[in-house]
């Protein structure tokens, strides 16, 4: 899909727990298809303070009713704000930018991890490979039981595994702390991962271990969303690359981490 920008009516603001909402917003043109790994640059017009857009993951899509939808979890001035956007105020928005997950040629198993807001791409992943009939594995984690969010959401498109620090839900522990690295990994032929680095730098340690295909999306900070500004770059054996526009995934054989 061509880049564009629109001015989208915001037409749901669903407060998911303390500090995470969901921002439904309505496409007046029709939307085209939209890869999974895909973000939006939102303008943050409300705000005296914050002068420039804020990257989101797109986090599902519904094109019945043209809209897609935004997972926000306040974290400064900026999120702040476009979390409590009033239903029927319009933001103006850039979309689709950068790279999505690559997506399998045929039927395979495979294991989505996600933690904190790194949760947010991964629903409309695990839309499309269901749709695609792929076995869908979906292991979230979080803090506490309160920072799962739509676990029901999930629950539609592939079998949920669920850690949190504090062991309120689920296996106790960091997400790579579950059974699955350690008894099951070997059955996924692929695994797709989002969430704080440390974390991504885990999955893909363990990924490694047993030679599965992963990809990571990164969560850089992404000022302008086209290669301009050079504030997201990140290291990989082909040298320094943006990750707004050849990200912000990457198969974790790419990067130059240190795992």
């Amino acid at each position: 899909m061509r880049k564009s920008v629109q001015n989208m009516k915001v037409v749901a603001n669903l407060r998911l727990n303390d500090d995470h909402y969901l921002l439904q917003l309505n496409a007046p043109d029709q939307l085209e298809n939209i890869y999974p790994g895909q973000f939006a640059n939102i303008q943050v017009d409300q705000s005296q303070s914050v002068f420039l857009r804020r990257p989101f993951s797109i986090h599902t899509i519904d094109y019945q009713k043209n809209t897609i939808s935004i997972l926000i979890k306040e974290i400064g001035e900026g999120t702040r704000t476009l979390s409590h956007t009033p239903i029927d105020s319009y933001l103006s928005v850039i979309f689709p930018l950068g790279n999505g997950f690559t997506l399998p040629a045929s039927k395979e198993n495979v294991l989505l991890v996600g933690g904190g807001c790194g949760v947010a791409p991964l629903l409309h992943l695990a839309q499309v490979l269901n749709r695609d009939l792929n076995d869908v594995n979906i292991l979230l984690g979080g803090r506490s039981e309160i920072d799962l969010v739509e676990l029901d959401q999930y629950a539609k498109y592939g079998k949920i595994y669920t850690t949190t620090e504090d062991g309120s839900y689920g296996e106790k522990g960091f997400v790579t702390d579950h059974s699955i690295f350690s008894i099951e990994l070997d059955q996924f032929t692929r695994i797709y991962c989002c969430g704080p680095e440390p974390m991504m730098k885990a999955v893909a340690t363990k990924a490694k271990t047993k030679s599965v295909f992963c990809e990571v999306s990164l969560e850089n900070t992404m000022a302008c969303g086209f290669g301009v500004c050079l504030c997201c770059v990140t290291e990989t054996i082909q040298g320094h690359k943006c990750v707004c526009t050849d990200g912000p995934v990457f198969n974790i054989n790419q990067l130059k981490w240190q795992i």
